[in-house]
């Protein structure tokens, strides 16, 4: 049976809990764009009263809205084979294009041509 919680000591949600150190905050932190919110519910939580599970639920529902976009836009070149062939192959033909220029300005730096 796996023990491990969130944060040490914050057995339950009404344990007060320490925000410090704790990963759902850091990442709430970081995407969450309601900065608010997320002092409001630091405090709660540092109180007591939030549980690890209400945080965790917030942090997929933000990370969630945070793909989103790129969900969509994934889906839409799906529906594209065609245009994704075409970007990936002129992509291959400008790192071609970049790499033998490169190549070509190494190989004079040690006189590998001659």
């Amino acid at each position: 049976m796996n023990t491990c919680r969130s944060v040490p000591g914050h057995a339950r949600a009404s344990d007060p809990g320490r925000v410090e150190g704790n990963v759902v905050f850091a990442y709430l932190d970081a995407f969450d764009p309601d900065l608010t919110t997320v002092n409001e519910l630091k405090e709660r939580y540092r109180g007591g009263g939030l549980g690890d599970m209400a945080l965790k639920r917030r942090l997929e529902g933000v990370l969630e809205a945070l793909v989103a976009p790129i969900r969509a836009r994934r889906a839409e070149l799906a529906r594209d084979r065609a245009y994704v062939m075409d970007v990936l192959r002129a992509g291959s033909e400008r790192a071609n294009t970049t790499t033998q220029a490169v190549l070509r300005d190494v190989r004079g730096a040690f006189a590998l041509d001659t």
